[in-house]
């Protein structure tokens, strides 16, 4: 499975820019930044080789292809960010054609993912903690995604994303999701154990009593 940093914070990225496949950023994320957009994900997608997904602000279907043309001219490793709406699909289609490589974020079902696929989306984002959130089951919408995938061969990825904890990192890997966007906090939690900690602490202390040439 591929490990995505879900943050804008250049920062972060250059700590793990040697695990991490890929990088995902929104609006939300970037306006943290206090940067302007432009000079943060050009230097973000010259720290990381793998995708870098930068999302778009325009909600009509021609103000969304004109943004996401101009988002991938800033570096040949840019996915654009497309929201799950009817004109974002129509967007979706018309950037497929154009082989701009698009992820079509904010998707809260199987039956969005399924649209997301057949308009030529290269990822799609079913949003695991906020669907969680409203009551739901995130990681169940993952696993039905998956199985439509698999059945008509859509060559559309699942990028697991909001992710909350190191829980929803373990599940997505358990139904074999092929990619998810963790935040730093949760990605540095999954190096740890308490049963780790307590050992290394247990092998120096005996290492002491060692007798030394």
């Amino acid at each position: 499975m591929k490990l995505y940093l879900d943050t804008a914070n250049v920062a972060e990225i250059r700590e793990l820019s040697w695990l991490v496949d890929g990088v995902t950023t929104n609006p939300s994320l970037v306006a943290r930044e206090k940067r302007p957009f432009s000079e943060v994900l050009g230097e973000i997608c010259g720290i990381v080789r793998g995708p870098v997904s930068a999302e778009v602000v325009a909600l009509d279907r021609d103000g969304m292809i004109r943004e996401a043309r101009e988002l991938a001219r800033v570096a040949p490793n840019v996915v654009v960010k497309i929201p799950m709406t009817e004109a974002g699909m129509q967007a979706v289609q018309a950037l497929a054609r154009e082989e701009v490589h698009t992820n079509v974020t904010l998707v809260f079902s199987a039956n969005q993912a399924l649209l997301a696929a057949k308009c030529g989306a290269t990822y799609v984002s079913p949003f695991v903690g906020r669907i969680d959130d409203a009551g739901g089951d995130g990681m169940g919408v993952v696993a039905e995604i998956l199985p439509i995938y698999r059945h008509y061969g859509f060559p559309t990825e699942v990028i697991v994303a909001s992710v909350r904890h190191p829980g929803h990192v373990l599940q997505a890997a358990l139904l074999g999701a092929p990619i998810a966007t963790v935040p730093y906090e949760v990605l540095k939690k999954l190096f740890g154990h308490p049963l780790t900690e307590a050992g290394i602490a247990r092998f120096l202390k005996d290492w002491q009593k060692v007798p030394k040439a």
